[in-house]
């Protein structure tokens, strides 16, 4: 047998090799990991969605919650995994559009260390308090806040969340200046907040919106331009006197960088598919976010946007972490 053909032999029994590997995967179970401790906004959209479609397909993902650092270590453990495909994440605005900004070192480059898979879902935010507390609009907190500057406190699930800037922009456009404290997630903030610990607190809806719907928190305002379906009686901040205002979080999945794009494709068109189910959307409708969908090439480009976009808010509300 010639050279050549022994090369042409050898590369299609690459060629085949590639395609068996590819066409088995997933072979084991794939590691999802959540970048905030459980019960928060993105905890449960990660697993809304991931067991929609194990349903469809079989697979098996095992949620791994590893919080802190404003989700940095979560994502960061991802972004040094190796690419094969059995290591996602679910990322969202903060650790992939504001952390770059926010923190003077990043471990990790939010749009070269990762492959972004397919945006999720987009979800408001909303303003509550604790009915402990005698506000029962927002301009009954940004009066007290007027008359006590500093004395209030404004929490959120950590610093440079999108929360905490949304909190800042808030405090700008009313003119006040409350005392941030920030959580490591939410689920301890909520306690707090119940208890009149903390006055105010800001958060995704799905993060809140049971804890609204029970009567443990009073709603006083939404950050979106359009009230939430499921808070019909909540206004939005915009309409409460400060117009224009709009701020909103998005989640979605990313892989390491280098992860195959056969892999990359396969999970992103079965995520599209579940995220097209009706008793999928209810579920996340029922929580309080937007379900999404598109292309990995959207996701990216909506990354790609909404960094100098945020970093702008970051830059003038003064946060910062060394």
């Amino acid at each position: 047998m010639d050279t050549s053909r022994r090369l042409l032999l050898a590369l299609a029994g690459t060629i085949l090799c590639t395609g068996a590997l590819a066409q088995a995967w997933p072979a084991k179970p794939i590691r999802l990991v959540v970048p905030f401790p459980p019960g928060g906004g993105t905890d449960i959209i990660a697993r809304e969605t991931s067991q929609r479609v194990a349903a469809a397909t079989g697979w098996t993902f095992v949620i791994e919650n590893k919080p802190g650092a404003g989700g940095n270590l979560g994502v960061d453990a991802v972004a040094k995994s190796p690419a094969d495909g059995y290591t996602i994440v679910i990322g969202q605005t903060s650790n992939l559009a504001i952390n770059p900004t926010l923190y003077a070192k990043m471990p990790y480059d939010s749009q070269k260390d990762l492959a972004p898979i397919v945006l999720l879902a987009n979800a408001p935010l909303v303003v509550v308090t604790g009915t402990v507390t005698p506000y029962k609009t927002l301009a009954d907190a940004v009066n007290a806040a007027k008359a006590k500057p500093g004395a209030i406190n404004f929490a959120s699930p950590g610093n440079g969340t999108v929360a905490h800037l949304t909190s800042e922009l808030f405090q700008k456009a009313a003119g006040i200046k409350a005392q941030h404290v920030p959580y490591k997630g939410a689920s301890q903030a909520i306690v707090d907040v119940i208890s009149g610990n903390v006055e105010i607190y800001l958060s995704s809806v799905p993060t809140l919106l049971g804890h609204i719907k029970q009567g443990k928190v009073r709603a006083l305002a939404v950050t979106s331009a359009k009230r939430v379906d499921d808070l019909p009686n909540v206004p939005t901040i915009n309409e409460s006197g400060y117009k224009g205002f709009d701020a909103v979080t998005w989640f979605g999945l990313l892989a390491p960088a280098g992860t195959p794009k056969d892999v990359v494709a396969r999970i992103n068109a079965e995520f599209n598919k579940a995220l097209q189910n009706a008793e999928l959307r209810k579920k996340l409708g029922d929580e309080g976010a937007d379900p999404a969908g598109g292309t990995s090439e959207q996701f990216a480009a909506l990354i790609r946007d909404d960094i100098p976009r945020w970093g702008k808010v970051v830059k003038e509300s003064g946060a910062r972490v060394d």
